[in-house]
């Protein structure tokens, strides 16, 4: 992830992107001799800050805006490792958020059966940088005990322990937003940093019930 310094060079205290800063940022590279290897990474790398940190704001901005419009946000936030795991994944690009099942439909590619590790987490991680309509990039991996062969698109492979920013969300996905907003908004306030793409965990979902009011979602956001 990109430093600190450049970070604080292009926000105010408030945590607000200045665009003008980015400006004068990208108008000082002009005014040194560095070649076109070191310019192109150096505005690679302040375009970046500017994506990510756009993006938070967006999160934070919305659960700002629901809070003004008197929408109670009664998460519990804790901050916690989850271990590392061996899973089965699929990674690609789906049109929509919305489509993620042709991922999880794709696990029955596997010739053997899946073993279902004890206990057994499911996730989605969206890794683009910012929100899309469509287009977008999604991994979702299972956790599963065993060996297996990996196959056109899915892949099995030891996930590293991370620590998290989570909270539980219980029901249906309408309120996925505003738990997202959430965690973003206590992250930003609670001096943490956001350190990788978030996920969510559906530790019942879909495939445990279709009463979508017994949902058991946790939102989770890497943080260092």
């Amino acid at each position: 992830y990109l430093s600190e310094d450049i970070i604080a060079a292009c926000t105010d205290e408030n945590g607000e992107i200045d665009k003008d800063k980015i400006d004068r940022e990208l108008m000082k590279l002009n005014e040194q001799n560095y070649d076109n290897e070191d310019f192109d990474e150096k505005q690679k790398e302040l375009m970046q800050t500017s994506d990510l940190v756009k993006h938070r704001l967006k999160l934070i901005d919305h659960a700002r805006k629901q809070m003004k419009e008197g929408i109670t946000m009664n998460y519990d936030i804790t901050v916690k490792t989850i271990p590392e795991r061996y899973a089965a994944t699929v990674q690609m690009v789906i049109p929509r958020y919305e489509d993620e099942g042709m991922l999880w439909n794709m696990l029955g590619e596997c010739r053997k059966p899946l073993i279902p590790a004890d206990p057994c987490l499911s996730a989605a991680q969206f890794l683009d940088k910012e929100y899309k309509e469509e287009n977008v990039e999604v991994l979702i991996w299972m956790t599963v005990k065993g060996t297996y062969e990996d196959t056109e698109h899915v892949h099995f492979r030891t996930l590293p322990a991370v620590k998290v920013a989570s909270c539980i969300l219980k029901g249906d996905y309408s309120r996925m937003g505003e738990a997202t907003a959430a965690v973003a908004s206590w992250i930003h306030d609670n001096g943490y940093e956001s350190d990788g793409p978030m996920f969510n965990i559906y530790h019942v979902g879909p495939a445990q019930t279709t009463d979508p009011d017994e949902f058991v979602t946790e939102v989770c956001f890497p943080v260092k």
